[in-house]
């Protein structure tokens, strides 16, 4: 693994403490799927998420990249602090967008970030080597590296962050450090308001010319509706799909 070469962190993006049953629900994982992984994960931004910690438990090994990393431990624990505040904010704001609905429910969503964070915190300070401080569109891993790379609430959850370019040359370097037969899935397909990505067919249309097939799965949601990942992989392998075929469109 090359050294890593990072920005500073963005102080307008979250860093957000998921744990792994959300990491799950997001991506339309399952516990079974990550302990059958042939190789690694790259979670990329991992934030201060407690996955890492909690798939090594099912003998999934994760690596997770954010330029966070960066900074000392403490600081990003207190980042991931003020995000969990602005997520307190933002659920009682804007509760439709939000899968913890009702006082109770949200009060217990947080407290499994609250959860995470600590694990995370705990994780990162005992192994540190998990936690690698790199930022897209250019990550120091080797072509092919992992396994299946997950990808949340960035690329299109910042518009105002991220244009069509940039979300372009994110996403190929996703594809190009993970392996053929693997898959990269991004999520969420909106940004903090709801609003979806309007030129996500452009996008993807320019992903097929750089032999990148892609997918949009409909992963089932708790409350019976769905939700819309992105799902890609190399051209010549767009057959090969971990945990079998779901609904979506494909190019």
């Amino acid at each position: 693994m090359a050294a890593a070469r990072t920005s500073a962190p963005n102080p307008d993006i979250l860093i957000t403490s998921r744990p792994l049953d959300e990491y799950c629900a997001m991506f339309g994982l399952t516990r079974a799927l990550l302990a059958a992984l042939p190789g690694p994960l790259l979670d990329c931004p991992g934030g201060a998420a407690g996955l890492a910690a909690e798939a090594r438990e099912l003998g999934c090994r994760v690596i997770a990249a954010d330029p966070a990393y960066a900074l000392p431990l403490p600081e990003v624990a207190d980042h991931a602090l003020a995000a969990r505040d602005s997520m307190a904010a933002a659920m009682a704001a804007r509760p439709h967008l939000y899968p913890a609905t009702g006082r109770c429910r949200s009060e217990r969503y947080l407290r499994s970030w609250d959860r995470a964070r600590r694990l995370f915190t705990a994780d990162s300070a005992t192994h540190p080597q998990r936690y690698v401080a790199a930022a897209l569109p250019r990550l120091p891993f080797a072509d092919g590296a992992f396994a299946l790379t997950l990808s949340g609430y960035l690329l299109f959850a910042y518009p105002e962050l991220f244009v069509p370019e940039g979300q372009l040359a994110a996403l190929t370097e996703l594809v190009r450090v993970t392996a053929a037969d693997g898959e990269v899935r991004v999520q969420p397909l909106y940004d903090g308001y709801g609003r979806r990505c309007g030129y996500l067919d452009r996008l993807r249309y320019a992903l097929g010319e750089h032999r990148i097939a892609s997918e949009v799965r409909r992963v089932p949601r708790a409350d019976g509706r769905t939700r819309r990942v992105l799902v890609l992989r190399a051209a010549d392998h767009r057959r090969r799909e971990l945990g079998g075929r779901r609904s979506g469109n494909s190019h």
